[in-house]
């Protein structure tokens, strides 16, 4: 097997649950969390015993990995640079919340490497900030960020959500514009999906939000004017970059390619197999300082799987696919084609601006 280059670490620890939240995370405390960076350490050093590793890409996501303290990121950037040869890195990504960062943690991670940092700001909005359960102000954030380019990050990637319960379309334009008066090299802008086993699915479901499709679609299509116009390439569905400036580490998920996971709840993708691991800390933790395997699911990687998600994921970039991949189903790229959801020349296949509007229901079809 070629080497792997692709490593993702979960965080589980965050200030406060977000009511649309479903990723596994839970609130930390200092006994918690230290105990949870040593097992983190254990499965690392034990990765790097199996597998072949050069990494290209750490991605350290969750929860909020900036929830963790100086000296715990001390301890783990100390044994991850003596555990991996980090001299083929090309990007290293932290996701951060505005009301976890401090200029000593700041300056700590980009003197480590970190070239990429992830700020979760979600709203520059009081009263969105407030629906959506956020721990910071927006006068926090425009202090982060300040931190985070006073400490010198290449990259800095702004996080955005629309089709929050109550926000209006100006509300939105004004996060846009906002976000474009501090020209960031990377918007990701994503749509509130409302997720089982969340606080927000049950306000849906009990008739206290409802979903506004038209409105949705404003959002989505106001998001690709304002960014596009910026000269922000739309180079996923959720995803706008400067030239040059994707996200490498999600490009790679989104390409199929092979990586590993680390902590409670992360999944590694091998090329015949994906596993994840136990969707618990104390239990992850308990394993890991025991010796024991901390993976709790195992599936093939069958060649229809593969496929699946290759087309699903490909149709969402702006490269699109390769028109062979999709020969099987030359009918439904002929009928979306003329409702002009999708273009084609010679090669490849891509959705149009309106194709975009309606990317998980044009996969379904080829899926």
């Amino acid at each position: 097997m070629a080497p792997i280059e692709h490593l993702y670490f979960h965080i589980p620890f965050c200030p406060k649950k977000c009511p649309y939240c479903c990723f596994y995370v839970e609130e930390g405390s200092r006994n918690k969390t230290t105990a949870f960076v040593d097992a983190l350490i254990l499965e690392l050093e034990k990765a790097s015993r199996s597998y072949s590793i050069r990494p290209k890409t750490l991605y350290f996501g969750g929860g909020t990995p900036t929830s963790l303290l100086v000296d715990q990121w001390e301890h783990l950037l100390a044994k991850l640079q003596r555990t991996l040869d980090l001299s083929t890195l090309e990007e290293w990504t932290v996701e951060a919340n505005p009301a976890t960062v401090r200029p000593e943690k700041a300056m700590l991670l980009a003197q480590a490497g970190v070239s990429r940092i992830s700020l979760g700001i979600q709203s520059w909005n009081e009263t969105t900030l407030k629906t959506l359960g956020r721990v910071h102000t927006a006068n926090q954030a425009f202090k982060t960020h300040e931190t985070l380019q006073n400490a010198g990050f290449p990259e800095i990637n702004i996080d955005l959500m629309f089709s929050v319960p109550g926000q209006t379309l100006p509300m939105w334009e004004s996060d846009l514009e906002t976000t474009l008066r501090l020209a960031p090299s990377h918007v990701s802008a994503y749509c509130l999906t409302y997720e089982e086993d969340t606080e927000y699915f049950e306000k849906l479901t009990g008739g206290q939000f409802i979903q506004n499709e038209e409105l949705d679609a404003q959002l989505f299509e106001l998001t690709m004017e304002r960014l596009i116009s910026s000269g922000y390439r739309h180079y996923e569905i959720s995803n706008y970059a400067q030239t040059g400036r994707d996200s490498k580490h999600n490009r790679a998920y989104w390409e199929g390619r092979n990586f590993l996971g680390f902590g409670p709840s992360a999944f590694s993708t091998l090329p015949n197999e994906r596993t994840q691991n136990v969707c618990d800390t104390a239990a992850y933790t308990r394993r890991m300082l025991a010796g024991e395997d901390p993976v709790f699911s195992r599936e093939v990687l069958t060649e229809e799987i593969r496929l699946k998600e290759r087309i699903a994921f490909g149709l969402r970039m702006d490269e699109g696919l390769e028109s062979a991949i999709l020969a099987p189903w030359e009918s439904s790229v002929i009928h979306f084609e003329e409702l002009g959801l999708v273009s084609r020349d010679a090669s490849r296949i891509r959705l149009t601006h309106r194709g975009k509007l309606l990317a998980d229901s044009i996969a379904e079809a080829f899926v």
